[in-house]
């Protein structure tokens, strides 16, 4: 299954990351799942960007979901989360897409004063619910063929991304944004999700 889940637009200060601009897509889980995994997600959106480097791409895998993260050279970012099956390429050319018409309509300057929900940028939701399928993104992608030569790196895990010693258990528990039922949905997700691997490998 092809699948986009999430879609923010983030500005990288010095010390940490401002959510910009947001969309979800939680429909295939339950009702009273979607606003932990929303908060997740703006979680692991606003973690990833803050470390990732100025002017890089990264594509992290965790669990069965893609971060597919771009920081640009004036601190303006997009996190798009996927399924394992949305094509790595296909997902940073719409993230660079979308970076660029917010930034023709909010300049750099503006971006410290600027507070989510209230951007009116409704083009995240749009694109979010356009690209699902990724063949609808042929032209776009055909369009932005110097995406070919920026290396994208690959991790394996989001531990990878984080700085040394720091593991996202941890991140979660101190966390202000996410709030005891999200935190508590992560452990119980977390749980399942490692008794499933130790039961499939034995």
């Amino acid at each position: 299954m092809v699948k986009l889940y999430a879609l923010t637009i983030l500005h990288k200060g010095p010390t940490s990351a401002t959510t910009l601009k947001s969309a979800y897509d939680v429909d295939s889980f339950s009702f009273f799942q979607r606003s932990s995994v929303k908060e997740f997600m703006a979680f692991i959106s606003k973690t990833i960007t803050e470390r990732t480097q100025i002017a890089a791409r990264q594509s992290v895998k965790e669990q069965e979901y893609m971060c597919h993260v771009y920081v640009r050279g004036d601190g303006l970012a997009g996190v798009l989360l996927s399924d394992h099956e949305y094509p790595n390429r296909v997902a940073h050319t719409l993230i660079t897409k979308v970076l660029d018409e917010f930034v023709s309509k909010y300049p750099a300057h503006t971006w410290t004063t600027l507070k989510e929900p209230i951007v009116d940028f409704n083009q995240v939701n749009i694109y979010l619910s356009k690209y699902q399928n990724p063949r609808e993104a042929d032209a776009m992608t055909r369009m932005q063929e110097d995406l070919d030569e920026t290396k994208i790196i690959l991790h394996n895990t989001l531990s990878a991304v984080l700085e040394r010693g720091e593991k996202l258990d941890d991140l979660v528990q101190k966390s202000e944004d996410l709030s005891t039922q999200s935190k508590t949905f992560y452990h119980t997700a977390l749980f399942l999700w490692r008794y499933i691997e130790e039961f499939t490998a034995s």
